[in-house]
């Protein structure tokens, strides 16, 4: 099977040049069993959002969205939104609090204004964050560092 950059059997040291950006696609995490659905550029949707497996959105959301899986805001898409979710991918613009389970990824050039709560979080080099982060292990409050000393 050929994929851009070689062939999956290709041998090491091969002359076969790989591109030198990676596709938007290739920062989404997908994992099996999931159902993709998008929210695609121009369009727009106010309410509240409930869903499994993965959802994208390209276009402006205002309202409410909450799931147990991953949330994926596309570059230039706009959400004024209360996120909660296993996982929160975000490359366009987010305006409100953002909770997630698992962990928030914020990749260049996303934009975040709001409160963050989440037992991980990523912020690459590039994108921008306003608000504050509470880190939290398992539902609960992370103690403070050098927690326990009396």
């Amino acid at each position: 099977m050929a994929l851009l950059g070689g062939k999956k059997d290709e041998a090491p040291g091969s002359t076969t040049s790989k591109p030198l950006f990676k596709r938007e696609e290739d920062f989404v995490s997908t994992r099996p069993g999931d159902i993709h659905t998008l929210l695609g550029k121009g369009s727009e949707f106010s309410g509240k959002l409930t869903f499994e497996g993965q959802v994208r959105i390209d276009g402006k959301f205002n309202g409410e969205i909450a799931t147990k899986d991953t949330i994926v805001i596309g570059d230039g898409a706009r959400v004024e939104a209360t996120i909660n979710a296993g996982t929160v991918i975000i490359h366009g613009t987010v305006v409100g609090n953002v909770t997630a389970a698992q962990i928030i990824e914020l990749k260049q050039p996303g934009r975040v204004k709001g409160d963050l709560t989440t037992p991980a979080l990523t912020i690459e080099r590039g994108a921008a964050y306003d608000g504050t982060c509470k880190m939290v292990e398992g539902g609960r409050a992370a103690p403070p560092p050098g927690g326990d000393k009396k």
